[in-house]
């Protein structure tokens, strides 16, 4: 009790206090350390001389210099790791090195030579173990706590230098206890790393059956993910928490601490590592020219144009229709070109409708932007399907006077952010889309003829993750709030994409267009979402329950497919694609209408949704559009509204 009381006062003591408490007990073990050295010499063991005085003085002006300046008092000894170890070695080797030459090979006079190496011995055993005693003692013997009950347990997947810095940091939450490490390497299995036992991944089993294990943390930050993916299905059947660490790039700033691990994020699960971007196809259509992204606090919106800001433009037009959106961009762009140092880059926020062509045509006129993405767009399946003419307007209207203002306007390049909902629509989010590709075909067409310098070209892709309505984001809150997952089809699939990897994708496609160009991007395989739902429960430390498991923790509950909604995507309505230059991005060649002919139809369109005549608008998109099958009766809500007066 009385330690402890004492140990409790000397941890609220105030640190310039604990500094010189180190000073004055380096400069105690110096004085010491004379006094034993002499002794070990002469066999007298008491008594104070000149000799011990000169030892002393000159052994405290060389220590502290040199502790001070290596920054041994800054440190923080009950968290001093193996590199607080090491720097404390080379103090200790820089002092015996001075002394050392001061004593043995200068000398002075009534001190034996031989003490310019026993008193630095006997000063680093003193110094060494009074530090070892004073982190074991003021860091409350947390490998004690290892036997604690009632003390959740993990085990680190990875013994480098992430693993170990991360054990280091564990090492003093109160909450967890580090009970030993993971390694692939089979050197290390059997041995100890820091005090904690490395373990076979093969033995996983009962290394967590025997100490109780149940969360893992994966600190792995340059493993493939492919790899990373293997480990993780190795990892479902031991019902263990699993949290990961920050790619490699996001370490580079710091060491890695308690604070930077995460829930598993869905693209651990893809097994596909992302193909690093050209630099110069990035650099192509953005750097120092006049960029502008519509839609640009969107999900796509908002990472394009984090991407076009590494390029430097020199000025960088953000076109939102949402007053809070365009802010949140704003203010996160601004941020990061104060951090990456690119204040030489303009940025403009503008509230605008991309419906509107006199407001687009006064943005271009003043500007005069070389390149355009177009990321402005409804794109929520059901609410379109329920608001049929707004999703018109929006994504057809939106893109045809977006084009003609940018041809009008001497625009080089406009890419079209599109979706694999194009293909073969069922609703009418997808339909409308493939019209803003078949407006952006036709106007190519056009360009070409008349001899425009635009170059109109589209990038179709599936879903992002991380993108609002996305499926990981609402999973991850049923599972916090105990359940069930809701699902609209047990056979339903989607393609993923990172949305950085996309935004980098829609820019090197953009510099590959030459007009009228149908990019496609290679989403990898389809997921099942049924077995995304599943792993992320069994990813938690948790069961489905299920027919099988009928006391299982998290229940999956069949909704039924939603107005619209598609069981599975498609990326290419034929099968003419085509390589490009790029691995991850593929060209299509798609039929349309040319464009008096699609003007003329796309006239008639805008009539009835003036009206909001919605039977008449769905017979308008199933003739212009080939493929578009809806399914289901009319849903939207003034419709279904009127019908019921009715």
């Amino acid at each position: 009790m009385f330690l402890n009381a004492v140990k409790q006062r000397l941890l609220r003591t105030s640190r310039s206090f604990k500094q010189s408490l180190a000073v004055g007990s380096d400069i105690c073990f110096c004085a010491l350390a004379s006094v034993v050295a002499m002794g070990l010499r002469t066999d007298l063991w008491f008594g104070w001389d000149a000799a011990h005085g000169w030892m002393t003085l000159i052994g405290v002006c060389i220590a502290i210099p040199v502790f001070t300046s290596l920054g041994l008092y800054r440190a923080i000894f009950r968290y001093a790791g193996l590199q607080m170890l090491y720097t404390l070695i080379k103090a200790l080797l820089i002092y015996g090195v001075l002394f050392l030459l001061l004593f043995m090979l200068l000398g002075v006079q009534g001190v034996p030579r031989s003490m310019g190496v026993m008193q630095p011995v006997v000063f680093a055993f003193g110094v060494v173990g009074m530090r070892l005693f004073v982190r074991r003692w003021l860091g409350g013997f947390s490998s004690r706590r290892r036997w604690v009950a009632g003390v959740p347990r993990a085990l680190i997947y990875g013994a480098g230098s992430a693993g170990r810095q991360l054990a280091t940091g564990m090492g003093h939450a109160v909450e967890m206890v580090v009970v030993g490490y993971v390694d692939d390497d089979s050197l290390l299995h059997g041995r100890v790393l820091n005090g904690l036992p490395i373990f076979n991944p093969a033995h996983l089993a009962d290394a967590v059956a025997k100490h109780g294990v149940t969360q893992i943390y994966l600190a792995l930050p340059s493993v493939s993910r492919r790899r990373r993916n293997e480990i993780i299905q190795s990892l479902v059947p031991l019902r263990l928490q699993v949290r990961t660490l920050p790619g490699l790039m996001d370490l580079t700033h710091g060491r890695v601490k308690v604070s930077d691990l995460k829930e598993l994020d869905i693209e651990d699960l893809l097994g596909r590592d992302p193909v690093p971007p050209s630099l110069e196809m990035m650099a192509k259509n953005n750097a120092n020219k006049v960029v502008l992204v519509t839609g640009a606090g969107g999900s796509i919106g908002s990472e394009l144009c984090r991407q076009i800001l590494s390029a430097t433009p020199s000025k960088l037009l953000l076109v939102e229709l949402t007053e809070f959106a365009l802010y949140a961009i704003e203010q996160d762009l601004r941020k990061t070109i104060v951090a990456q140092g690119l204040q030489g880059v303009e940025l403009i926020p503008l509230l605008a409708d991309v419906r509107n062509a006199d407001r687009m045509a006064e943005i271009m006129n003043t500007w005069r932007p070389h390149t355009v993405y177009h990321a402005a767009a409804y794109k929520h399946v059901p609410l379109v399907e329920h608001n049929p003419a707004e999703g018109v307007r929006n994504n057809v209207r939106g893109t045809w006077v977006v084009a003609e203002q940018a041809m009008a306007h001497g625009v080089g390049d406009l890419v079209l952010i599109s979706t694999d909902k194009a293909v073969r629509p069922t609703n009418v989010m997808g339909a409308s889309k493939r019209l803003a590709e078949m407006v952006l075909q036709a106007l190519a067409e056009q360009a070409k003829q008349s001899g425009s310098g635009t170059r109109l070209s589209m990038v179709r892709f599936g879903n992002v993750l991380g993108s609002s309505g996305s499926v990981v984001p609402l999973f991850r809150r049923q599972i916090q709030q105990g359940g069930p997952i809701t699902l609209t089809d047990e056979r339903i699939t989607r393609y993923f994409m990172t949305i950085p990897e996309a935004a980098q994708l829609v820019i090197q496609a953009g510099a590959m267009a030459t007009g009228g160009d149908v990019f496609v991007l290679d989403m990898g395989e389809s997921v099942r979402i049924v077995d995304l739902a599943r792993k992320m429960i069994e990813l938690s430390g948790l069961t489905v329950q299920d027919a099988v498991n009928p006391d299982g923790d998290i229940a999956i509950e069949v909704a039924g497919l939603r107005p619209g909604e598609k069981l599975y995507e498609e990326l290419l309505i034929g099968d003419n694609s085509q390589p490009t230059q790029h691995a991850r991005i593929m060209k299509a060649h798609e039929e349309f209408l040319s464009w008096p002919v699609l003007s003329q139809r796309l006239g008639e369109l805008m009539d009835v949704v003036k009206v909001n005549d919605v039977s008449e608008i769905l017979m308008l998109i199933k003739e212009l559009v080939p493929g578009y099958q809806p399914e289901g009766d009319v849903v939207d809500w003034i419709h279904l509204a009127r019908t019921d007066k009715n």
